[in-house]
């Protein structure tokens, strides 16, 4: 039996979880009729098909690679793409990977005639997205010139009230009597000095809530950019004045603006790329680690990463550790530590044995088999019985829902040994630890580093593990220093390794070492002596999985 899985997708808000639903449905029963096992679906909900940046759609292009089903099934053709181009691009990625597209709705033949046909719907799908685009910005303008509210959530200190004016009805921006005092204070809390987390406990004593909702310090950051309360409204590079009423005077807002710009934190950081930020973990009280930086008294700039609680009143005992320190234990434990023999088959007979037990767990191919076997012999019995004289109504019905079971269970083993085609074995694990430490530092980090740990004295590492490692995405002036049977050219960059916030770094400790790291530092003094200042720290490495 030939396996497929299903592309579904709704391009606006305006459609709604029924055109989904529908979509699936009507896919299935394609299926069916054409003896095809559904061995999943993707599901990209409010995107539009005339570009490919679907979360969904590029995860289907990329399981694609493992060849584990032969279709890939739509609604219709625009629900994969209205991009004429885009369209034969990806459908050369499918056809290399022994992927066809069909559709469910539009009856195409496997001839010339439809290969003709193919390209005419694309090109009308794509004529119908940029028509469409078109007629709806031109609308969306015409709404904002006659001063007309173009619909969604609206700002706090606004309200929305409809004006009718003959026969046609508007939606118009109002102040909010209620929210605009409110607004104005905050402008000119700001404006005065105050900081905004004593702005948000201002407003939480007084009991003051955003629409139903404490004030954060996101949302009063927010309010505190948005230019429109002044009644001027930017969109497109074209500027409307006659939308949103003003609350806050431009003189205040300008005001507002300039601290703000003052205060933007970390001018220091602009340019400098601290490579375990995201990754790195108080050792004590669990919080994430921040950018910090001082300047010494000839000017010279330190950065460091600091738990945001170790100078709270909030029991935090942690101390600041510098950034280049930090890093470079990080990476010399990654670049040295991990490659040797014998801890590289540690870590690999570890993860190994955790993914085949993940697997083993998980799978549901022996269930279904198991399954299977018992409704063969189920059937079998009944048959016999029949041929032996003993049949009643009853037995008919039974015989038909065994029969039935048997397919769908016969559909579920197809679909479950498709993807046990594609365990992972130790030496695509040894491969993958081998060629991700020949990529640049930040991207070896964010593809074996789960999580760190930092402690006064220690640091733990906590190594990635998941079912299928993610791919490597290498520079292409890095590609000819790796092996080809190393490292695969791939798709998908490497951002969407991000650790868990909840995850403890607890687990089976793999192996330990002694990391001592000295900086040395020259200090000039105004009298003109130079003098070199060395600073050792000692910390024990842990690798855990």
């Amino acid at each position: 039996m030939k396996t497929c899985v299903i592309y579904a997708r709704y391009s606006s808000n305006n459609q709604t979880e029924q055109s989904i639903e529908g979509q699936i449905r009507v896919c299935r029963e394609y299926a069916k009729r054409n003896n095809l096992a559904v061995a999943g679906t993707y599901i990209d909900r409010a995107m539009t098909g005339t570009n490919d940046n679907r979360e969904q759609f590029q995860k289907m292009l990329k399981d694609s690679d493992k060849k584990a089903w032969d279709y890939v099934l739509c609604y219709k053709l625009d629900r994969f793409s209205r991009n004429k181009y885009e369209m034969a691009i990806h459908r050369k990625h499918l056809k290399d990977n022994g992927v066809k597209i069909l559709s469910a709705m539009e009856n195409i033949p496997d001839s010339p005639e439809g290969i003709l046909l193919e390209s005419l719907l694309e090109g009308m799908n794509q004529y119908y997205s940029e028509e469409l685009s078109q007629k709806t910005k031109r609308g969306l303008r015409e709404t904002r010139i006659k001063g007309n509210y173009m619909g969604g959530p609206i700002n706090y200190g606004y309200k929305v009230v409809h004006e009718t004016t003959g026969e046609q009805t508007a939606a118009k921006v109002a102040v909010n009597e209620e929210e605009a005092p409110v607004l104005l204070h905050i402008f000119e809390a700001y404006a005065a000095g105050n900081r905004i987390p004593d702005i948000v406990r201002e407003l939480d004593d007084k009991g003051v809530k955003n629409r139903g909702n404490p004030f954060t310090v996101n949302s009063i950051y927010f309010i505190l950019q948005q230019e429109k309360y002044t009644g001027v409204y930017n969109f497109n590079g074209e500027t409307f004045t006659h939308i949103y009423p003003a609350i806050i005077p431009k003189e205040l807002f300008q005001i507002v603006r300039k601290r703000i710009d003052k205060n933007k934190t970390g001018k220091h950081v602009i340019g400098v790329d601290y490579i375990l930020m995201g990754k790195c973990y108080c050792g004590y009280c669990g919080r994430q680690l921040r950018s910090a930086a001082g300047t010494t008294t000839d000017g010279t700039i330190l950065r460091y990463y600091r738990c945001p609680y170790s100078k709270k009143n909030v029991n935090c005992h942690n101390k600041s550790v510098r950034k280049e320190v930090l890093e470079q234990i990080v990476i010399d434990a990654l670049t040295n530590e991990i490659t040797k023999p014998e801890n590289n088959a540690l870590i690999t007979d570890n993860v190994f044995a955790l993914y085949t037990a993940k697997f083993t767990d998980d799978s549901d191919l022996h269930r279904y088999e198991k399954e299977l076997s018992a409704t063969d012999k189920a059937i079998k019995n009944i048959l016999t019985a029949i041929e032996e004289g003993i049949f009643t109504p009853s037995t008919k019905q039974r015989l038909t829902e065994l029969e039935e079971k048997k397919v769908r269970l016969e559909q579920a083993v197809t679909v479950e040994s498709a993807k046990e085609k594609n365990l992972l074995t130790k030496e695509d694990i040894e491969r993958y630890i081998t060629a991700a430490v020949k990529l640049s530092a930040k991207q070896m980090i964010e593809l074996l580093v789960e999580r760190i740990d930092v402690h006064v004295d220690k640091i733990c590492i906590k190594l990635r593990y998941s079912d299928t490692p993610p791919d490597i995405t290498t520079d292409p002036t890095d590609k000819d220093s790796l092996s080809d049977n190393d490292i695969k050219e791939i798709e998908q960059n490497t951002a969407n390794a991000r650790p868990d916030r909840k995850f403890s770094c607890r687990g089976f400790l793999l192996f330990s070492f002694t990391k001592e790291h000295e900086i040395s530092r020259p200090r000039t003094y105004k009298s003109g002596r130079t003098r070199t200042f060395t600073c050792s720290t000692t910390f024990i490495v842990e690798f855990y999985i």
